[in-house]
């Protein structure tokens, strides 16, 4: 079950957005998926909908319905906070990382990167010892 403290931070979350239980529906949907015949039986899929935003999520992460409720209203303060603060979200942020990192380098980059290296190798060369210079 989810702890008291987080219950209360995300009130909070939803609190500073703006979004009252009244301005949501709520809605249950049977579940699909993993888990089982309890989860293809039962209706622990949550559906929300913000009517102010028209912002709509809907939710299975886990099998329990008490879960799934807490992590829809979860996602529905990150969207709604993307949408009004364009704050990307942590899963974003690690998606346009990798990104960044699997991008090829500009030529002028490339160049640089090089010549840095020349430099360091040419000044690695008076570490050597005499005797190793002249042979």
């Amino acid at each position: 079950m989810i702890s008291q403290e987080k219950q209360e931070a995300l009130k909070r979350r939803l609190e500073k957005l703006g979004v009252e239980e009244k301005d949501l529906i709520e809605k249950f949907v049977l579940g699909s998926g993993p888990g089982g015949q309890k989860v293809n039986k039962s209706s622990t899929c949550v559906y929300l909908k913000h009517i102010a935003s028209g912002t709509e999520i809907k939710c299975q992460k886990g099998r329990s319905l008490t879960l799934n409720r807490y992590y829809a209203r979860q996602l529905l303060c990150e969207k709604l906070e993307k949408q009004l603060f364009d704050i990307k979200s942590a899963k974003e942020q690690e998606l346009a990382k990798i990104r960044k990192q699997k991008r090829r380098r500009s030529r002028r980059t490339k160049e640089k990167m090089v010549e840095e290296k020349r430099q360091l190798s040419e000044k690695k060369q008076f570490r050597k010892s005499p005797n190793a210079i002249a042979d």
